[in-house]
């Protein structure tokens, strides 16, 4: 059986080393714990912009068919104006014409 004693120097020594061990493993965590959470603030960001983004393709699905809906009213628009104006000159054009015939009627005697 060893029955080996240490000194008290060798005891200080061996305290002063475990007590560093102890100040570095504790500085680590430290560390650590603050990239830890610098880590989980932008994780936090990044879920916060995903949601932003999202929000923002739905809104312009949304943009995007009612644009379509207003184009197509807007065609139907244009097409009745253009359809309206198309019925007044056939009425100008048929009202000249048959007062043409109405006055070439009357210089023939008919």
């Amino acid at each position: 059986m060893d029955t080996s004693i240490i000194s008290r120097a060798e005891h200080d020594e061996f305290c002063r080393r475990l007590e560093a061990e102890h100040k570095r493993l504790a500085a680590e965590d430290n560390r650590q714990n603050h990239r830890i959470d610098t880590l989980e603030e932008k994780v936090e960001q990044i879920g916060a912009l995903v949601t932003s983004v999202e929000k923002l393709a739905l809104n312009m699905e949304i943009m995007a068919n009612e644009l379509k809906q207003q184009g197509e009213r807007l065609e139907s628009l244009e097409a009745r104006d253009g359809e309206n104006w198309r019925k007044a000159v056939g009425h100008i054009v048929t009202v000249v014409i048959g007062a043409m015939i109405g006055f070439i009627c009357t210089r023939i005697g008919l």
